[in-house]
């Protein structure tokens, strides 16, 4: 599948399902599309304070009817739901101011002049990812985006996690 056609259709999924996953109480923090010899592959990153194997049934329960109706693929697919991880992925404008000083990982469509870039994330200057890379800082085009991860050790992981349940029982708190 050509990159861009793939970006295209990795928001045509993101718009379809984000609403259903945000209703049952998780984040979408990102859609990856690939395919193996058995065909298409739709995965979904998603994501709450306390998410575990059942959320991912639960997450795939409530988006089968709208995948149904509202089908964005153009033939068959598997859909595999799963947890960020350790290499949690980076998609989101928000995703990548909220995550400034981490290590990451990114990798741009192909055809441009530079693919893959490794370094500290900046935040987002409009609509340009910002990466420093050995001490330089480079603009990179959110809209050319392949695949961004965070690289991070053990501690940085545990880290995250705490301030995820941290920030979402501020967020009760408020309501």
């Amino acid at each position: 599948m050509e990159a861009t056609t793939r970006l295209d259709l990795r928001d045509k999924v993101r718009a379809v399902v984000e609403p259903t996953i945000e209703a049952e109480g998780f984040r979408l923090v990102a859609v990856q599309i690939s395919g193996d010899i058995t065909g298409d592959i739709v995965r979904l990153y998603c994501d709450s304070p306390t998410f575990g194997v059942d959320d991912c049934a639960k997450i795939s329960r409530a988006l089968s009817p709208v995948l149904d109706v509202e089908d964005p693929m153009t033939g068959p697919y598997r859909l595999e739901i799963s947890s960020p991880g350790i290499e949690r992925p980076v998609q989101s404008v928000a995703d990548f101011n909220r995550y400034v000083g981490f290590r990451a990982k990114i990798r741009l469509i192909p055809g441009l002049e530079r693919r893959r870039y490794s370094g500290i994330l900046r935040g987002m200057d409009d609509t340009d990812i910002l990466i420093e890379v050995d001490g330089a800082q480079h603009k990179v085009p959110l809209a050319h985006l392949d695949w961004a991860h965070l690289v991070l050790d053990l501690d940085e992981f545990s880290r995250l996690q705490s301030a995820n349940v941290a920030d979402t029982q501020l967020e009760g708190a408020q309501s």
